[in-house]
C-alpha cells in the first residue's frame, strides 16, 4: 500500500484530504507542523509527501531543503494563489509539483497518481521494455528501480531530476532545449520557467560532482539548451 505523509497546519485540510486519499486505498499519516512532519519523514518509509508552504515552526520550503539532504522522496506543495515566488522556489529546490489553494481533491489525487506512476515506471514505454537499464559510458540508469549510478556509485535523484537526466541520455550528443526538458519532467498543466530547468540541471551536476569532481558530461549550450556527452 502506498504511504503518504500529509503536512498542513489547517486541521480541516488534514481531515478532509486524508479521508479522500484513504478512499483511494492510500495509507495516510498527518502532521500539523513542519518539525513533526520532517521527523516523521526521516523515521518512516513514505512513498510521497504532500506539504503546505506556510506553516508554523518550520515552513514547507525549510522542510524540503532539509529533506533533500537525505531523501529523494517525491514532494507536492500546497500553496496559496499569492505565493508564486514560493512555488517557483520550491520547484527549483527539488519539489515535483504544486497545487494552488483552494484546490480540487480529485485534481490532487490525480497528481499523486501521476507522480507515483513516474516513480515506479517513469513511462509506459519503460514498462513494456524488457531491458530497463540505460548505459551511457560511466552512467547507468535503472528505470524499474529509479536508480542512477555513476562509476558504480549511487546518486540519489528526485523524480524530476531523474526524468530530466533520462531525457538527456536517451539521445546522447543531441541538444534538448528547455521546452523539451519541461515536457519530459512536468505535466502539461504545470507551468515552470526556464530558470527552474536551469536550477534542476545545476542540482544534478552538483550531485555528480560530489562523487566525481571532473564530471562534465552535461553540457550547456547557452541560448539553446543542454546535451549529454558520453
Amino acid at each position: 500500500m502506498v504511504k503518504i505523509c500529509l503536512i498542513d497546519d489547517d486541521q480541516n485540510i488534514l481531515a478532509s484530504l486524508s479521508l479522500a486519499l484513504k478512499s483511494e486505498k492510500f495509507e495516510v499519516e498527518t502532521y500539523s507542523d513542519g518539525i513533526a512532519g520532517l521527523e516523521a519523514l526521516k523515521d518512516n518509509n513514505f512513498d510521497i509527501a504532500i506539504l503546505d508552504i506556510k506553516m508554523p515552526r518550520l515552513d514547507g520550503l525549510e522542510v524540503l531543503q532539509k529533506l533533500r539532504n537525505s531523501s529523494d522522496i517525491p514532494v507536492i506543495f500546497l500553496t496559496s494563489k499569492d505565493d508564486e515566488i514560493d512555488q517557483l522556489l520550491g520547484l527549483k529546490m527539488g519539489a515535483d509539483d504544486y497545487i494552488t489553494k483552494p484546490f480540487s481533491q480529485k485534481l490532487l489525487i490525480e497528481r499523486v497518481k501521476v507522480i507515483l506512476k513516474r516513480t515506479s515506471s517513469l513511462s509506459k514505454e519503460n514498462e513494456a521494455n524488457s531491458d530497463s537499464l540505460i548505459e551511457r559510458g560511466n552512467l547507468l540508469l535503472n528505470m524499474d528501480r529509479h536508480e542512477c549510478h555513476w562509476k558504480e556509485e549511487r546518486i540519489k535523484l528526485t523524480v524530476t531530476e531523474f526524468l530530466l537526466l533520462e531525457s538527456l541520455v536517451n539521445r546522447p550528443g543531441y541538444v534538448k532545449n528547455r521546452d523539451q526538458l519541461m515536457s519530459a519532467a512536468y505535466s502539461d498543466d504545470l507551468y515552470v520557467d526556464d530558470r527552474t530547468i536551469d536550477s534542476h540541471i545545476k542540482r544534478i551536476r552538483r550531485k555528480f560532482k560530489a562523487i566525481d569532481k571532473d564530471f562534465n558530461s552535461i553540457e550547456t549550450l547557452y541560448g539553446v539548451g543542454y546535451r549529454f556527452n558520453q
